[in-house]
């Protein structure tokens, strides 16, 4: 054992990463876990920049990796928040139906989340009154189990839980390098360091093919980033809006629309819209890196994207560049909402992994390869999901140390 310095290394400390590094001190408490993040502090990027919602698993297929860790997590993350004293608030969401076109969408998830067993009831237009007077739609239903919580503190919860069963998080700590022999793997960092573990596991996110691809796996996917914008109420309208309020989803696409979120802390978030970005980590059009931009734009699944979706991305573009745009947007859900009412807010990037053909991977995508775990798509709603998506990964790295 003196050839390690632990039993498992995770690359990572967003809210995956961290969940299953406690889910694997839980399982084999004995276990010398090690998580390596390149940023000063945990939930940087996906987790620490999202709406904050806790998703009920409504939208997702039966069977599907997302519909079953979904509908465990959202029960679970309410119930830790509530242990932890981590603010939440189940709040109930409606998904409302403003074009004809829509209804029967809307039919198809009253089926499904019945199917589901969640509690959804069906709205007219006075009710849905009831819940938002400010809002207007032909139809709508009611989910009664989703809800807001401030996901940064879970992941900084579960971090200092990790910690107190004996792990070690390493911040500031860039994986550079990663070699394998049968047994083992070694990590080097930017700093020189090098971490030698029985078992790797790759929650890196944003980074996480080019991790894969370190370890000399091919994922067979490439993450294309999309920037989701968003924008807050103005406090003096903030009462504009109660709780949640989505839009009918386009199944052709794996965004949900520009929705209305009341947030934990009483700001009204709205958004967000999903376009390219030029970078990871291009939270602004003003953030290029260059080798980035030019692999994705060298990756032959970002022109199937194009080709296939241009219409809705350049609707997407153009309420990215015009306010105007994207409140009239806003205005068919909530029409008493005007350009003024709206105030830029920090936008996020959504990991998205993508095929060679364009297939846009809808589901969560794990691999396994000797010695490795690799997470390659966990966007939402992983953070909704991630107490039963890290006992998942535990499971499997638990399986390879032994």
């Amino acid at each position: 054992m003196a050839a390690y310095d632990c039993d498992v290394l995770v690359i990572g400390a967003g809210i995956v990463g961290l969940s299953t590094a406690w889910a694997i001190t839980r399982t084999v408490p004995d276990t010398r876990v090690v998580v390596l993040e390149k940023e000063p502090g945990p939930a940087r990027h996906q987790t620490g920049r999202n709406s904050g919602v806790i998703h009920s698993g409504i939208y997702y297929p039966p069977g599907s990796l997302k519909a079953r860790f979904a509908l465990k997590g959202s029960a679970e993350m309410a119930k830790f928040c509530a242990e932890q004293d981590i603010p939440h608030d189940l709040t109930g969401k409606l998904i409302v139906a403003t074009d004809r076109s829509e209804l029967p969408r809307l039919h198809g998830l009253i089926q499904r989340g019945r199917e589901h067993g969640l509690p959804v009831r069906e709205l007219g237009p006075a009710q849905i009154a009831e819940y938002e007077p400010e809002v207007r739609g032909l139809a709508a239903i009611h989910v009664g189990t989703t809800g807001v919580c401030d996901f940064g503190a879970v992941a900084r919860r579960f971090a200092a839980l990790a910690g107190d069963a004996g792990t070690r998080i390493a911040y500031g700590a860039e994986v550079t390098r990663i070699a394998r022999r049968p047994g083992r793997v070694a990590v080097g960092t930017a700093s020189g360091a090098v971490y030698r573990a029985r078992a790797l596991v790759n929650c890196a996110g944003l980074h996480s093919d080019h991790i894969a691809r370190l370890a000399g796996d091919d994922p067979g996917m490439r993450i294309v980033p999309f920037r989701g914008e968003y924008h807050t109420l103005a406090p003096e309208r903030a009462s504009l809006v109660r709780g949640l309020v989505y839009p009918v989803p386009d199944p052709a696409f794996p965004f949900l629309g520009v929705h209305l979120t009341r947030g934990i802390d009483g700001a009204v978030h709205i958004g967000p819209n999903a376009v390219p970005a030029l970078a990871r980590e291009g939270y602004d059009w003003h953030t290029v890196r260059p080798a980035e931009l030019a692999g994705t734009l060298a990756y032959r699944g970002s022109w199937h994207i194009a080709r296939r979706h241009w219409r809705y991305g350049a609707g997407e573009l153009h309420r990215s560049l015009s306010r105007r745009a994207f409140t009239d947007t806003v205005r068919r859900l909530l029409p008493a909402v005007c350009d003024d009412d709206l105030r830029p807010a920090p936008a996020g990037v959504r990991a998205q992994a993508v095929l060679p053909d364009g297939t846009l991977v809808d589901d969560f995508l794990f691999a396994e390869t000797p010695g490795i775990v690799h997470v390659l798509n966990a966007p939402s709603p992983a953070a909704t999901a991630s107490l039963p998506i890290g006992r998942e990964i535990a499971r499997r790295v638990v399986g390879i140390v032994g």
